[in-house]
């Protein structure tokens, strides 16, 4: 797929989804913090990763701490924000690329060790995982298949990127979010939103190794390809005009401006991918929560750390619209005007 042909997104149906109400979020991210200049004996330039990234550091798992780990933490301060007794939680439904095993589930570990008695299953749609696992948890709720939903995202990236990918490992760091979903009032959830996936970038941004078409069988498999390999230029082009056409799409459907939102909750990919939607969208920067100088790109975590980061510092309340927007591998994306 050449540039040219990833600069017009391809348009998705746009939906709503109302009646549901995010109750309580919790985040976590390691305490092992690695700077760019830490980074710089695998040959990472700290002044380059500042200009085209914004990263000035991110956060690394230690040895003994998994996805699971990390999703149980964040769901642990979710639960406790929420104020939920744990017997209503009768789904869980975790986004990951990182999970600890390619079987089981790693949902279902979670679920375990919070002691609940309940449905677990991952989601797999990379850096838009949260979204796709938001929209799935608040579609139970809202069906009534569900009581209290509990939605993860959590990735530790540091286990799945190449050291010696100079141009893509400094960018990705490890963390996790959650959010427990219960019913709500008719005008609180998504007034608008859209899920959307193109396939034909699939080799753009993809972990080769591993599955049924790439199995690592230990007979002269290269073990790089157990890495994410990454062509940026491209994904970087499309993710640019892919946040850009699909804010506007939801915006529209929802007959609301860019004015009308509240805090915007954007994937943290690359700094110059806000400022570019800022600047093609007309946002006030200051309207836009930033973690990425300090998590850098923590793929499905991404979004859920935003909000709750945001929440606990009061930026946002019961009534505010927020936009939110995951887009990555697959290529996928989702995007919603939440009203809190």
């Amino acid at each position: 797929m050449s540039d040219a042909e990833l600069l017009i997104p391809t348009r998705s149906p746009l939906r709503r989804l109302t009646g549901v109400a995010i109750v309580g979020t919790g985040s976590f991210v390691p305490d092992n913090v690695v700077t760019n200049e830490a980074l710089a004996s695998l040959g990472c330039d700290a002044d380059w990763i500042i200009q085209r990234t914004g990263i000035r550091e991110r956060r690394h798992a230690p040895p003994e701490i998994s996805t699971s780990d990390m999703a149980v933490a964040a769901a642990e301060r979710a639960i406790k924000a929420a104020g939920v007794d744990r017997g209503d939680i009768d789904l869980v439904v975790l986004a990951t690329l990182s999970p600890d095993y390619l079987l089981p589930a790693t949902a279902a570990a979670v679920q375990d060790r919070l002691k609940l008695n309940c449905a677990a299953m991952d989601l797999s749609a990379a850096c838009a995982g949260f979204m796709y696992a938001l929209v799935t948890g608040m579609q139970f709720v809202a069906t009534g298949s569900s009581k209290c939903a509990l939605v993860i995202g959590a990735d530790t990236n540091s286990r799945v990127m190449n050291p010696d990918d100079k141009k893509t490992y400094p960018l990705f760091g490890d963390g996790a979010g959650a959010v427990l979903l219960r019913k709500g009032s008719q005008e609180q959830g998504l007034v608008s939103y859209t899920l959307g996936a193109d396939g034909s970038g699939e080799q753009l941004l993809v972990r080769p190794g591993g599955g049924s078409r790439a199995p690592l069988n230990g007979r002269g498999t290269d073990p790089s390809t157990f890495f994410v390999k990454m062509d940026g230029r491209p994904v970087f082009k499309w993710a640019v005009r892919l946040l850009e056409d699909s804010t506007r799409q939801v915006l529209d459907a929802a007959n609301c401006k860019t004015s009308d939102v509240k805090l915007w909750l954007l994937h943290q990919a690359n700094i110059r991918i806000l400022d570019a939607a800022a600047d093609a969208l007309a946002i006030d920067r200051g309207k836009i929560e930033t973690h990425i100088d300090r998590y850098g790109n923590t793929s499905a975590g991404s979004v859920p750390i935003a909000l709750d980061e945001a929440l606990r510092a009061g930026r946002f309340g019961r009534g505010d619209l927020l936009l939110m927007c995951g887009f990555g591998g697959g290529l996928s994306w989702g995007t919603a005007l939440v009203r809190w």
